[in-house]
């Protein structure tokens, strides 16, 4: 064999293991990209069907919220004077009535607070959850995660409850058997600084309490 026949076959061999080499990248990079698409795709269509979820619960609410609420109470109130002494309100809880002029600031309280600075809290916008002693501890624990995440929202226990649960706002109330009833993310949504109220804008935080 040639010295040129001997070059002639190097070069070819070496061709087909570059084209080898090549064809092994590709299929690489072809592999990486399929990993890539299917991740993508674990990821993405759970978060999307999420989202469409969310947004579908949403606008339900929204429309409930834009509906009278099934067993809610409306109640016209007289008087909201500001007052330094006890006032006897019809309603337990209160919905709305002359007050103290100290609200109480909105949260979550194990204890028990004052009727005449939770119904200055009412006039500034807010919702009073009140729960009775029997109201299961994973409804009370949802209670505090909703106070947490919303600011007009004023959560403490009373004993003196016809209902497990009950959502006052100024002039309207609604008794619940549990924190699980639809109805009350409806109420929160209604009445968190809603139509009632009679001072939009006021704070609901300043005041007295944690």
């Amino acid at each position: 064999m040639s010295k040129a026949s001997t070059k002639d076959d190097r070069r070819a061999q070496l061709a087909a293991l570059q084209e080898q080499q090549r064809r092994a990248d590709q299929r690489r990079t072809w592999l990486i990209i399929g990993i890539s698409v299917v991740v993508a795709l674990a990821l993405i269509v759970p978060a999307a069907v999420l989202l469409v979820g969310e947004q579908r619960r949403t606008s339900a609410l929204e429309a409930a919220a834009d509906a009278p609420i099934a067993g809610a109470v409306e109640t016209e109130v007289a008087s909201a004077v500001h007052v330094e002494t006890d006032v006897e309100y019809e309603q337990t809880p209160p919905v709305g009535g002359d007050h103290h002029p100290t609200w109480q600031n909105c949260g979550f309280y194990s204890a028990p607070v004052t009727d005449e600075y939770a119904v200055h809290s009412l006039e500034h916008g807010a919702v009073w959850a009140t729960y009775g002693p029997d109201l299961p501890e994973a409804d009370v624990a949802r209670l505090q995660e909703l106070a947490e995440r919303e600011g007009y929202l004023l959560v403490s226990p009373r004993d003196d409850l016809s209902a497990p649960l009950t959502l006052s706002a100024w002039g309207v109330q609604l008794e619940l058997d549990s924190a699980d009833d639809e109805r009350l993310d409806v109420f929160l949504l209604k009445y968190l600084q809603g139509p009632q109220t009679l001072e939009p804008g006021a704070p609901c935080s300043g005041g007295i309490g944690a």
